[in-house]
């Protein structure tokens, strides 16, 4: 073996990467690693989203029923507001995090729902929402009232 062969052996075992390896490397790593934190926080914002939806959802539901059962109880106003159905008048809180409102309330006409003139003629549909606080859900329910003691009556 020569000299020269000897030496060139040797530099070939020693040869180590190169800094543009390391730095090719270490760019295709840190790729990965932001696509799998992008990964993860999204997975967490859409289960945050999804939480929120859900939980509003079951207040409006709840909100509906407490404003139906408010009706029922004699608290059926002729010509109504929505603030005649607000979560404090019926006795509706919203969840923490979470805020109610009475949006809309439509008459029937006789042949269609109107927002106004009132003809009362014992039905309204009242439109209620709860929303979160940071907007990312808000859910409505669409209810029809019915006057209690029937279409004409003075109760």
């Amino acid at each position: 073996m020569t000299p020269e062969a000897g030496a060139e052996a040797a530099s070939d075992r020693e040869r180590g990467e190169s800094l543009l390896e390391l730095l090719i490397a270490l760019s295709i790593m840190s790729i990965a690693v932001v696509a799998v934190i992008g990964g993860l926080v999204a997975s967490i914002v859409a289960s945050d989203i999804h939480r929120k939806q859900s939980t509003a959802g079951a207040a409006v539901r709840d909100y509906a029923e407490t404003v139906e059962k408010y009706v029922a109880g004699a608290g059926y106003t002729a010509c109504a507001a929505p603030s005649a159905y607000a979560p404090g008048t019926v006795g509706f809180s919203a969840p923490s995090g979470f805020t109610a409102s009475a949006v809309t309330v439509q008459y029937w006409s006789g042949t269609a729902w109107t927002a106004g003139p009132c003809t009362e003629l014992g039905l309204q549909r009242l439109t209620v929402q709860v929303a979160s606080s940071d907007t990312r859900a808000t859910e409505q329910v669409v209810l029809v009232l019915r006057k209690p003691c029937g279409q004409g009556s003075s109760c």
